[in-house]
């Protein structure tokens, strides 16, 4: 098999694979390799864990070093911690270059990551939806010169679902030039990918794996048949019987919404296991703390929505537990690709319920292979059944208490905002309640405040207070900062005087009565506020 020095990489490229351990190159990277170092265009199909990344890092930092330039390379991915991944490869990769990279992605200060931005650096690690943001509120970012637009995990940053990137993808296609290598790499090849394959026109090279079976051999998979009310205690089971047969044994269990993640982990916590939880209504920096603590085995399982199946690589991870069938089968290979990358051994074992036998055939014919039951002694499971079910009711009890759920009705009409769709009478919260955007540590409720300062929307929380009206001047917070005489204003300005800013806030004149199709104000897509019509 021929070595990295045989796909025309230069030598201190092949000294850095040589000092991570990598002695031979991958399929994938044998054959997509030598076709981007020639400049066409690529697309790469290849099982998890088979080196997709090093299969495009590799040559562009070849590039790089022939001429080095900011920004050079624009690298884009569905998840955050994939971007994070992505950017530790070409750090350690590029370290003789010097390398400069530049990672962008939501959750993060827009501010402090526009100033990375305008030093220029060699690479743009980013999610589509946080560049499109820089793209659209900036008129000095420049990335019309950049000559590597990358891909990763294609298939999901392409596909029209739940998390549509179109939008965002078009505004950034249109900031970088036409004439660009553009590299797409996934493990599934959808029909979206093959249409591509049409319509690329630099020399495209498309390289996919000949293996009939769409996983790699070194990973047993299993299923698991469960009812569906008893499904949790299975888990616990099965979760038990690794724990005692496995040294360090590290598990991923995948789940399909973010509330039975949460609810799952403090489960787990009540029977003693080391469980951290990853999903998408946990803040940015939760995220990396739990990945981190993962990595490093201070927690031995980590319960995650699909927000970790695609491109994490933890070599620890020994099992992987689907705790629903997933509803499509490209969902299934890239959770089951968390577990024997590399070379190494993993096992998958899915919990399939009585609703899920037809999910379950898909996925085999998908993979190609059909997978093996396990089969638990049912009398241990029962033992614990009782203890199980009251303590998953415990945890939703406790989960319901902390508002869970209206975090994330906060978290849906932020995005709504921020995408300009909000109409009106969608923000009203009941009788007499309004929903009212106030900038954070500035001012509350009144638009023209707002205005005056500027309201930047990753700072615009959301406070319900009174609908206002003459009589209700004790609405001011008593924690307020605010002087008696700025009350004293505050009362002029809102109270029984029957001026233009009355009838502006929609009030009828005499009696100074709110009108019913009066609405509260909603902040808009540019930062600014609409009055009520």
């Amino acid at each position: 098999m021929a070595g990295f020095a045989e796909l025309g990489l230069s030598s201190w490229l092949v000294e850095q694979c040589r000092q991570l351990g990598l002695k031979q190159p991958t399929p994938v990277q044998l054959g997509c390799i030598p076709a981007i170092l020639e400049g066409r265009d690529c697309l790469g199909c290849a099982k998890t864990g088979s080196g997709k990344t090093a299969a495009f890092v590799l040559p562009i930092l070849q590039k790089l070093s022939e001429d080095p330039y900011g920004i050079f390379c624009l690298v884009l991915t569905p998840t955050r911690e994939l971007a994070y991944q992505i950017a530790e490869q070409f750090r350690v990769l590029g370290k003789p270059l010097g390398l400069k990279d530049c990672i962008i992605v939501g959750g993060m200060d827009m501010v402090a990551q526009a100033l990375e931005l305008s030093r220029k650096p060699h690479v743009v690690i980013a999610t589509p939806g946080r560049l499109a943001d820089h793209l659209r509120s900036s008129n000095t970012l420049n990335m019309k010169k950049i000559q590597f637009l990358v891909m990763d995990e294609a298939d999901r940053l392409l596909e029209q679902g739940c998390t549509d990137f179109t939008a965002d993808l078009e505004t950034i296609l249109a900031a970088v030039p036409v004439r660009r290598q553009t590299l797409l790499f996934s493990a599934t090849l959808t029909d979206t990918l093959k249409e591509l394959q049409g319509l690329a026109t630099n020399q495209p090279f498309f390289w996919e794996a000949q293996a009939q079976v769409r996983t790699v051999e070194q990973l047993d998979q299993r299923y698991l048949l469960v009812p569906e009310k008893v499904k949790d205690a299975y888990l616990v089971h099965l979760v038990q019987t690794f724990q005692e047969q496995l040294e360090d044994c590290s598990i991923i269990i995948f789940t399909n919404t973010c509330k039975t993640c949460q609810i799952l982990c403090m489960m787990l916590r009540k029977f003693n296991f080391p469980t951290v939880a990853l999903h998408s209504m946990m803040k940015q920096k939760e995220r990396f703390a739990a990945l981190a603590k993962f990595k490093s085995s201070v927690y031995r399982i980590l319960i995650a929505t699909d927000v970790a199946s695609r491109g994490l690589d933890i070599p620890t991870v020994q099992v992987v537990i689907n705790h629903n069938t997933p509803g499509l089968p490209k969902i299934y290979i890239h959770r089951v690709g968390r577990t024997a990358r590399a070379g190494r051994q993993g096992q998958a074992i899915t919990l399939v319920t009585q609703y899920d036998i037809h999910l379950l055939h898909a996925i085999e014919e998908q993979i190609k292979k059909q997978l093996e039951e396990l089969v638990v002694g049912e009398a241990e499971v029962l033992s614990i059944l009782t203890q199980v079910n009251v303590v998953r009711r415990e945890c939703e009890i406790k989960l319901e208490a902390s508002h869970f759920d209206e975090k994330k009705e906060i978290n849906k009409r932020k995005q709504l905002i921020l995408e300009g769709k909000v109409g009106r009478g969608e923000w009203r919260g009941g009788p007499g309640v309004g929903a009212w955007p106030v900038r954070v540590g500035w001012a509350w409720g009144p638009s023209r405040s707002l205005r005056s300062h500027g309201s930047h929307l990753s700072q615009v929380s959301f406070l319900r207070i009174p609908t206002w009206r003459p009589s209700a001047r004790r609405s001011w917070p008593r924690s307020s900062n605010r002087t008696s005489a700025s009350r004293r204003r505050w009362g002029r300005r809102f109270g029984d005087r029957k001026d233009r800013k009355a009838r502006a806030e929609g009030l009828s004149l005499p009696g100074l009565r709110r009108r019913p199709e009066c609405e509260p104000v909603a902040a808009t897509a540019l930062g600014g506020l609409r009055e009520p019509q």
